[in-house]
């Protein structure tokens, strides 16, 4: 796995994604082309890179982790690690407090020491993913703890480009 360096972004030539969260669009680009885009919906508390805050850290990051391939669509994550369980209507009746987190994780680290790497604003060290969620959360709009929410279809899609080196500009 390759590390970006923040001089060489956005890359010529390579895969990047781009989190728009005032639009709350992700759109998976090749060098210079925007190939594709989705609804997303980032952190209810706003912007903000603080841990603990519950806002979507801003900034240039890179998927440090791609976690949850070959897993069926729904599998359900604590801790980065399934736990066995696939969800269902039946599942989130039963445990209605789980800020559910399912399918697929990309793990987010800060590339900008001082902003979103390090101390008390390390991105990775909160632990933003992007990653899927029950299909009757909005899209479109801010309601996650700080992390990128995606329909499935979509996460499935970025997972396939947005390897481990990836990176990934929200702002």
């Amino acid at each position: 796995m390759r590390t970006p360096r923040l001089p060489s972004l956005p890359p010529e030539a390579e895969a990047w994604v781009e989190i728009d969260v005032d639009a709350q669009q992700l759109t998976l680009h090749q060098g210079r082309e925007a190939l594709w885009s989705c609804a997303v919906s980032t952190g209810a508390a706003g912007t903000g890179e603080l841990d603990g805050s519950g806002a979507t850290p801003l900034g240039w990051h890179y998927v440090r982790a791609a976690i949850g391939e070959g897993n069926p669509c729904g599998t359900v994550y604590r801790g980065r690690r399934p736990t066995g369980e696939v969800f269902d209507e039946q599942l989130a009746a039963a445990h209605p407090e789980r800020d559910w987190i399912l399918t697929r994780i990309l793990w987010l680290c800060g590339l900008e020491p001082g902003r979103n790497r390090g101390g008390r604003v390390d991105s990775q060290r909160r632990y933003i993913y992007l990653h899927g969620t029950p299909s009757d959360q909005p899209m479109g709009v801010p309601a996650s703890h700080g992390c990128v929410r995606l329909r499935d279809p979509d996460l499935l899609a970025v997972f396939r480009h947005a390897v481990p080196g990836t990176p990934v500009w929200l702002h």
